[in-house]
C-alpha cells in the first residue's frame, strides 16, 4: 500500500489517507515508519522549542548587577 500515511492522534496509530479527519493527525508522510516516528520527532521539537524559549527568556538577566 503507497502513501501518503498519518498519525492518527485518536488511535495512536498509522493509517493511509482514508482516515479520520485530517484535524486528529499528524501528517502527510511519505512512509509509514515516518509516519509511525511521528510523536517522537514532534516531542522532540516541542522540547528543543521549549528549550529555546527558556534561554530567551533568561538572557539578558542579571546583566545589569554589580558584583563589587
Amino acid at each position: 500500500m503507497s502513501g501518503p500515511w498519518f498519525w492518527c492522534l485518536d488511535h495512536a496509530e498509522v493509517e493511509p489517507e482514508a482516515g479520520c479527519p485530517n484535524d486528529r493527525r499528524l501528517g502527510p508522510y511519505e512512509t509509514q515508519d515516518e509516519a509511525a516516528n511521528a510523536i517522537a520527532r514532534t516531542r522532540e521539537r516541542t522540547e528543543a522549542m521549549e528549550e529555546a524559549d527558556r534561554r530567551e527568556r533568561e538572557w539578558g538577566k542579571g546583566w545589569g548587577d554589580d558584583e563589587r
